[in-house]
This record gives C-alpha cells, sequence and structure tokens, in this order.
C-alpha cells in the first residue's frame, strides 16, 4: 500500500470516528463495509467480469429499524472511480453523504475508500442504494430494508416472512463501453440482453433456467415483497401467477392498500406487498417486463422467477404464468397508478403544504445538440440531448456542494436555472423546432429553507416524448395531482388531491401529460433532481436544487466530515 492510499485510509477512519460523534442518538448504530471489485459472472451463455459490491449481484441488503444511522464504508478495489447513492433515504441536513458524483462528491478513487453516514429518519419500508457515477449501477446495487421502530409495528397484520425481489438489467457488453460510445457517437445506447430477478433471467433466456431465482413458501402463510425496479431504462409490469398482490407501501411510505393482479412500477422506485400462499401447492410464475409507451428502442423480453410452494407434490408439466399488460398499455398501467393514495392515518401521518412560496413548472424534452461535421448517429445526423427547461445538465470536474459550502463557487455552477420554461407553446401537441436545440450548463435552482414548495413537470412532445420517473434527492415528496396535455395554470390545480397524496421519492411523468409535486424545503443542502431512465440522464436530463441554511443550527447543513474524497479534476 502506497504512502497516498495509506494516508486516504487514515483520513477515512478519521472522518468515520467524527461523523460517530454525530449519529442520531436516537436509533441504533449499524456498520457495513462495502468492497467494490471486478469479479467473473456468467449469464446467458457468456461469461463477463462486472462490478460488484462483495462480489454478489445484486449486493448486500442493509437492514435497520426507522431512526437508524448505518455507516458504510466503501472499499474501492475496482479500476475506476465512482460513488454510492442511497437512493430515498433523506439523510437530513447531511448532503455529504447523498452520493452522487460531482454533485455531493467527487469519486471514491480506486484503491481507496470512503465511509458514508447514512442516516434514517421517517423512512418506513423499503428503499435502495446504488452506484451514482455514469452507469456503474447496473451491476453496483442492493436493497436497503427499514423496520419499524421498536415497539411499534406494521399498519397490517405482520407478515410470516419477507423477501426482497430486485428488478434489474443485463447487458453482454461491458456498460461503460456501451454509454461512453452513445455519447460519442450521438446516438442511443445499445439496449440490455435481459431482465433480472435477483441476478438471474428466467426461464426463458439462453442458458439460464438452471439458475432461475426460487422462492420457497408454505401453504397459507403470508409474505411482505420488497420490489424494488433498478432496471436501466424501463418501467416494469410485474406479476405472479394465480395470486393476487396487495400492495401496501410505495417509497418507504404506507399507502392505502391495494388489491390487484398486476403492478407498474419505474426505475427507482419500491414497492411493498403482500402475498398469501393460498394456492394448490406447486409452482407458479413470477414476471416482470417493459411498459414502454415511447418509439424508442427497448428491451421486449420477460424475466421469471418461481414461487415454490414446499411440501410434497409432483411439479406441474406447465407452470401457469402470469397475465401481463401489452408492453405499451399505457390504460393498464394509469389503472394501477391511479389508485395509490397515502395511508394518512394516525400513526402514519402526511402533511401536504398548502401554503406554496415557490413555484416551479419544469418541462421535460428530448433534444439534439449539433454535431459540428452533421455525423452524429442521432436525429438529423446531430447527437441526442435532453434537458429540463431546456437546459441540459452539465456535470462540472469538482462536486457542487464543496463549492457551495465554501462560498467559492468560482465558475462551479450558475444559480440561472429557470422557475419556468422560456417560453410557452403547445408542449403536447404539434411542437415544431420549438426548444429542440437546448442551452448547456450547470445551473442550479436556489430555495429558501422552509418554503412550501410546487413543482409541475410538463412532459412535451419534442423528437421522443414518453414516461419519465424523475427521482428527486433529499426528500420524500407528495404527488398532488397528474394528468395528460398540457398543465393547466387555473383548472389543473382543482384537480389535486391535498387529502391522501402519495409520498414517494420517484414518480413517473405521464407521456405526454404533466404531474405536480410539492414538499416543505425543510432539509437544508445540495441536492440532485433527475430522470431516473439512465441514458436520459446521461443526455442531460437533470437538476440542482439548493436549500439555503435556515436561522438555527438544526436547520443549517451539518459541517463536512473530516474526509471527503478529492476531485482530481479541480
Amino acid at each position: 500500500m502506497g504512502f497516498y492510499n495509506k494516508m486516504s485510509w487514515v483520513l477515512a477512519f478519521l472522518g468515520f470516528m467524527f461523523l460517530g460523534g454525530l449519529s442520531n442518538a436516537n436509533g441504533a448504530v449499524h456498520h457495513y463495509d462495502f468492497v467494490l471489485k471486478e469479479t467473473n459472472f456468467t449469464r446467458l451463455c457468456s461469461t463477463k467480469s462486472i462490478l460488484t459490491v462483495n462480489g454478489s449481484l445484486p449486493g448486500p441488503t442493509i437492514t435497520v429499524r426507522k431512526g437508524d444511522t448505518a455507516f458504510v464504508n466503501v472499499h474501492n478495489q475496482g479500476l475506476y472511480g465512482l460513488t454510492i447513492h442511497w437512493h430515498g433515504v433523506k439523510q437530513p441536513r447531511n448532503p455529504w453523504s447523498d452520493g452522487p458524483e460531482n454533485v455531493t462528491q467527487c469519486p471514491i478513487a480506486a484503491g481507496t475508500n470512503f465511509t458514508y453516514e447514512v442516516i434514517f429518519s421517517s423512512e418506513e419500508g423499503t428503499l435502495w442504494w446504488h452506484a451514482h457515477s455514469d452507469w456503474t449501477r447496473a451491476t453496483v446495487y442492493g436493497a436497503i430494508v427499514i423496520l419499524p421502530a421498536l415497539n411499534t409495528t406494521y399498519p397490517f397484520a405482520t407478515p410470516d416472512a419477507q423477501e426482497t425481489l430486485i428488478l434489474a438489467s443485463w447487458f453482454k457488453g461491458d456498460v461503460m463501453e456501451i454509454i461512453e460510445e452513445a455519447l460519442a457517437s450521438g446516438g442511443d445506447p445499445n439496449i440490455s440482453d435481459a431482465f433480472l430477478i435477483n441476478g438471474q433471467p428466467g426461464d426463458l433466456y439462453d442458458c439460464s433456467n438452471e439458475t432461475t431465482y426460487r422462492l420457497l413458501v408454505d401453504y397459507g402463510k403470508t409474505y411482505l415483497l420488497r420490489v424494488i425496479n433498478a432496471v436501466m431504462n424501463e418501467e416494469q409490469f410485474f406479476a405472479l401467477a394465480n395470486h393476487t398482490l396487495t400492495v401496501v407501501a410505495q417509497d418507504a411510505a404506507y399507502i392505502k392498500p391495494i388489491t390487484t393482479s398486476y403492478i407498474m412500477i419505474t426505475p427507482g422506485q419500491t414497492m411493498d406487498i403482500l402475498v398469501t400462499a393460498n394456492q394448490p401447492p406447486s409452482h407458479y410464475y413470477i414476471a416482470s417486463k417493459a411498459f414502454v409507451d415511447g418509439s424508442v428502442p427497448f428491451n421486449n423480453s420477460t424475466t421469471t422467477a418461481i414461487v415454490q410452494y414446499n411440501g410434497n407434490y409432483s411439479a406441474p408439466s406447465t407452470t401457469p404464468f402470469p397475465t401481463l399488460p401489452d408492453y405499451d398499455n399505457q390504460t393498464a398501467a394509469d389503472n394501477f397508478t391511479s389508485q395509490i393514495r397515502a395511508l394518512a392515518s394516525k400513526e402514519h401521518p402526511i402533511s401536504v403544504p398548502l401554503e406554496i412560496h415557490s413555484k416551479i413548472v419544469i418541462s421535460i424534452a428530448i433534444n439534439e445538440r449539433i454535431c459540428p461535421n452533421s455525423n452524429c448517429s442521432g436525429p438529423h445526423n446531430n447527437a441526442i440531448s435532453a434537458s429540463l427547461n431546456n437546459i441540459s445538465f452539465e456535470l462540472p470536474s469538482t462536486d457542487i456542494l464543496q463549492a457551495y459550502y465554501r462560498g467559492n463557487n468560482n465558475g462551479v455552477y450558475s444559480t440561472s436555472f429557470p422557475n419556468k420554461p422560456p417560453y410557452y407553446f403547445n408542449f403536447t401537441g404539434d411542437v415544431g423546432n420549438n426548444t429542440i436545440y437546448p442551452n448547456f450548463g450547470t445551473r442550479v435552482r436556489m430555495i429558501k429553507y422552509g418554503a412550501g414548495v410546487e413543482i409541475v413537470f410538463q412532459g412535451t412532445n419534442i423528437i421522443a416524448p414518453e414516461n419519465h420517473p424523475m427521482h428527486l434527492h433529499g426528500f420524500s415528496f407528495y404527488v398532488v395531482g397528474t394528468g395528460y396535455g398540457n398543465f393547466n395554470s387555473t383548472t389543473s390545480p382543482k384537480t389535486y388531491n391535498l387529502v391522501d397524496p402519495p409520498e414517494v421519492n420517484t414518480i413517473g411523468v405521464p407521456k405526454n401529460g404533466w404531474t405536480a409535486i410539492r414538499f416543505v424545503a425543510d432539509n437544508p443542502g445540495v441536492w440532485f433532481m433527475h430522470c431516473h431512465l439512465e441514458r436520459h440522464s446521461s443526455w442531460g436530463m437533470d437538476t440542482v436544487l439548493i436549500v439555503r441554511n435556515g436561522n438555527t443550527t438544526e436547520s443549517k447543513i451539518r459541517p463536512p466530515p473530516a474526509y471527503m474524497p478529492p476531485c482530481s479534476k479541480s
């Protein structure tokens, strides 16, 4: 180990000790070691090396109780730098451990380590963690299980057992090369070659039926399935043959139970589902496939797992298969998502802001970037880009959080992200050439601490309209309204649900439609907001919200840890 690696370890340890002194005094403290390393995996008849955590796919599960704190020491033994994000964990006053590369930290360089302090507050249910650098999250991901606090319980009968099911993507090629080549050529990246359930493609893919994931159940017992969509670029329809699904939570917040035969879940979202094993003992397929409502390249295959009852019986000659909606069945997707309402009970209350101080309208678009030689692989021989309010986000070479906290911006970012589209047109109709070419830059939006915030995401018909799963770091937000067509500031708010809107961290904005969200800006820090379709984020469908400090110690960003990964390009 060289001198600099030794110093990195010492500084990381000091940072760990410093953070430990500030940990949540009300909950338990947990410690995890994540070792990032290249590991050989065989899928779809071929073997390749992938980046993993602790040699497994998916990576290890973090299990805590509501209000606990976890220290996760990430040792990067891989080939390049990266970061880890704790998706849906609000991290109160602690953006230092949120994770998006060059937004809240610079990458953990190969051969070094960094300890994250993951502070759990009001979350209860299922979340997940994943790499947040380029496309590394394709193989670097895992579950976060947040159990009820001690001396409390679920708002439903305690299940007999629980199981986590992570939906993900598998690429035969090297994922870093895939996105680098796409950005260089200006075209669409290659689609994935398979979907996975807990790391396995399932029976419908070549060379895969001997390793299909199996969930063993006992007749008469009820199971809590924690379903996570870690897929890179496709929403998913998900179902279990001959069994009823009862959805009881989304994004670590309880909802009014929904009884259904299928769910639609976007990348980034999680859902907690109760299933009772009440069918004749046998084998039953779980299946998941893409929901895609746009004219874009996508993986049109189906991943499977098997629910296998314990006991003595003859295995079926034909395993029952669930009925899933067609890949483009927008009505089926809407029929499910429109049912989601917050539980909003005495034990699990909600608090929807009624007074709005900061209203932001954000248009979402796929765009073009002009190629100097007109030889790119996108539309009109240009390169594909993407934008929010016609700003295609560019990651800086150093991180925004440190520049903001230390007050020495030095051109790292601009505070000029607009609070509305540059001009209004028929967003969801015949858009012509309106805003086909965006501006490029690192523009952020400043928000006053404590402000009631409303954001209206407006989908557009520019180039390739589709559903956009928008994710905000640092907050859960209330989805107060959604609809098709253009948002109307007079009539659309009359449709808002301010009584029991779902509280989530990721929401699918409908194709050529709009979604309105609300939250209180009570978490000071630098918070990334982006589409969770990975290719869209890579093209620039991102921005940053900076919530200013309040007037008290408890409303200000915590001091940084003693060690943060250095920025090599700063």
